[in-house]
């Protein structure tokens, strides 16, 4: 199966779980497609920004939904251009389905990165940039393997190269189909 163009591919994972990389890769080998880095509509806050630390019905949450509905709005405007959009983000717990909700693309697909924790901890000490702040690696990856719904396509991609991920990714495409 191919993915076809218009659709949106959500890949999720904890921080340094490979989801830019692998999601870049991706897109780089579709025919037309856009790589929609939620992260980046973080980063467009000027001035007031708060850093989502997990507490319900705060500023932080408020902005973090915003977020979503960003780059959820971008991936529909991508797909309805006639490319694949492929979004990369940490979106974990419930947030994973009603982020899919928020897409108005057809089909969706999700794929959940799930590499072993002590993988993801040597990849973070080894990045040049650290993304946990209050956050712990084991700490998010028990949201994600505990609390986040089993949906999509879910790839344990510790001892896979980015080209071996993106290939699972394409040959697991019928799993990852949830729209």
């Amino acid at each position: 199966m191919t993915l076809p163009e218009g659709a949106v591919v959500v890949l999720t994972g904890i921080m340094a779980s490979g989801k830019s990389t692998v999601a870049q890769a991706l897109a780089e080998r579709l025919p037309k497609a856009a790589h929609v880095r939620g992260d980046v509509f973080r980063r467009m806050i000027v001035s007031g920004g708060v850093p989502y630390e997990g507490e319900a019905g705060s500023e932080s949450e408020a902005q973090l939904h915003l977020r979503y509905r960003l780059s959820a709005s971008t991936a529909d405007t991508y797909a309805a251009a006639g490319f694949t959009a492929v979004v990369q983000d940490v979106i974990l717990g419930e947030e994973l389905k009603a982020y899919v909700e928020l897409l108005r693309t057809r089909p969706v697909y999700v794929v959940v990165l799930a590499p072993r924790p002590d993988a993801v901890a040597a990849r973070e000490a080894a990045r040049g940039k650290t993304g946990y702040g209050a956050w712990t690696v084991e700490g998010l990856d028990a949201i994600l393997r505990e609390r986040t719904p089993r949906v999509g396509l879910w790839l344990d991609s510790t001892e896979s190269t980015v080209e071996e991920t993106v290939d699972g990714i394409l040959a697991g495409l019928d799993e990852a189909r949830v729209k």
